[in-house]
């Protein structure tokens, strides 16, 4: 993403002293505050590479530097090349070079069974070629079709991914075992187009921006099923996503990081998975979540709606709430999800603007637009919203939702038309913890305080739609009863 200075902006070192453009050199971190045109730097904060939570700077968690303007290599440095039909068994492979693959395909289709690879290189650097380009990757395809099957891949080195499918490489993978150690070093890996599916995978990455199943720039599709899936870095989700992602029958599971990132124009799907995340604390965070859906600003990702699908299988917070949207449109659908808040339960779902600490939109301008769909779901949580964001809220089926709707403007700015509608159907039920307030409520099903008490629904004109025998008020703009 290109940004314009004017004479106007605001440039500043981690300690607040004035630097000009000329301080701030290649490679450098820096934090961009943009004016309401999504161009132009009001701000610009050159600083340390964030050490927690969000590995990935402005690009996000999982996601490399982010923003950056490498360009695709002309070539690969590697090992074994492959660019013609080829059938391996039984090999090992070792890769010990400065940021070069273990095994590059670029044409043919080949076959690796039961084969061996470590790649080891404490010269690598890592950084946004590797992200976007599968640079220094254990195994990379950026052409070609590659079955994998029976393997078992180790790396010690920055960028050195697993599995890597670029461009037009396409790769299927089953029955192997990856461990990575390093930084920007995700399990299997998607970017700039590639094609990745899996079948019974044991992942484990323990590196900052290494997401067990991890996507960057210029996105792909990837297709899971079945495996093991853990991250131990910071700023490192069990899935990054940048692509579009469907995981079945999955253990998926970050230590140190949220569960799931999710940025721009991708999605992912999740059936019958089971989900944790445990984020650390940050200063730079507005909030913890365990599932996030956003938009950078950093250019990895196309502008759009971000969206999170979610069918079976258990959802485990560690640390904060749950869902956080903001400075992007995103759709949610869950259906029988067993969910474990964490302790605090901060919240369910959070559909608000942010204060720009990492240059996610225009300060009281980035909310989100977000449609919230349960059916046949358990639900425990706050929903928290504010004006410059949109939210409408659907429980469909038998789905219970007990906590209360939260207007909280602290990230609005001077505010905006932004509304938060509730659709109860039919057999569904909220169970209200405190006064709320909403935009629209269509009810077709029951609410009720926590002891079985009726609520009093009142309009922001005064008029009572509702009276209740409970202390609790909801307050809405618009009311119907089906």
């Amino acid at each position: 993403m290109t940004v314009k200075l004017t004479s106007d902006t605001e440039m500043v070192d981690s300690e607040g002293s004035a630097i000009t453009a000329s301080d701030i050199q290649e490679g450098d971190f820096v934090t961009v505050e943009l004016a309401s045109d999504g161009e132009t730097a009001l701000k610009v904060t050159l600083g340390d590479m964030p050490q927690g939570g969000f590995g990935g700077g402005q690009g996000g968690p999982g996601g490399g530097m982010g923003g950056g303007s490498q360009s695709a290599p002309d070539s690969y440095d590697a090992v074994v090349t492959f660019d013609e039909d080829a059938e391996v068994s039984g090999e090992v492979y070792s890769s010990t070079g400065t940021d070069e693959n273990a095994i590059h395909v670029s044409a043919g289709t080949v076959s690796l069974k039961d084969i061996t690879l470590t790649r080891e290189s404490s010269d690598s650097t890592g950084g946004d070629s590797s992200s976007f380009y599968g640079v220094g990757a254990a195994i990379l395809a950026s052409g070609g079709t590659l079955d994998i099957s029976g393997a078992t891949i180790a790396t010690d080195a920055k960028g050195a991914a697993g599995i890597f499918a670029y461009a037009d490489g396409v790769v299927h993978v089953s029955d192997t075992t990856i461990t990575t150690k390093q930084g920007t070093s995700g399990g299997i890996h998607v970017a700039g187009g590639g094609t990745l599916s899996a079948e019974n995978l044991t992942v484990e990455t323990n590196g900052e921006s290494s997401a067990a199943i991890r996507s960057d720039r210029g996105g792909g599709t990837m297709t899971v099923d079945g495996g093991t899936y853990v991250s131990n870095g910071t700023g490192s989700p069990a899935v990054y996503v940048t692509a579009d992602i469907t995981v079945e029958n999955a253990t998926l599971t970050a230590n140190h990081s949220e569960a799931v990132c999710i940025e721009g124009f991708n999605s992912l799907k999740l059936v019958n998975c089971d989900l944790s995340g445990d984020i650390p604390e940050n200063e730079q965070n507005d909030c913890d979540w365990t599932v996030i859906l956003y938009q950078s600003m950093s250019g990895d990702s196309e502008i759009g709606n971000s969206t999170f699908d979610m069918e079976g299988g258990t959802l485990t917070s560690k640390n904060g709430g749950l869902f956080y949207t903001t400075n992007t449109e995103s759709t949610f659908y869950l259906k029988q999800v067993a969910i474990t808040p964490s302790q605090g339960n901060d919240f369910f779902l959070k559909v608000t603007g942010n204060a720009n600490g990492r240059g996610w939109g225009s300060s009281g301008a980035n909310g989100a637009d977000c449609v919230f769909t349960a059916e046949d779901q358990e639900m425990v949580g706050d929903v928290i919203w504010d004006s410059i964001s949109t939210l409408r809220f659907t429980m469909s089926g038998n789905s219970t939702l007990t906590g209360a709707f939260l207007q909280d403007e602290t990230h609005a700015g001077d505010g905006g038309d932004g509304y938060a509608n509730l659709t109860l159907e039919a057999g569904s039920t909220w169970i209200v913890t405190g006064d709320s307030t909403l935009t629209a409520l269509v009810n077709a099903g029951t609410i009720e305080d926590a002891e079985g008490k009726t609520v009093t629904i009142q309009g922001t004109d005064g008029t009572t739609y509702v009276s209740g025998d409970s202390a609790i008020t909801i307050t809405v703009d618009s009311y119907q009863e089906n």
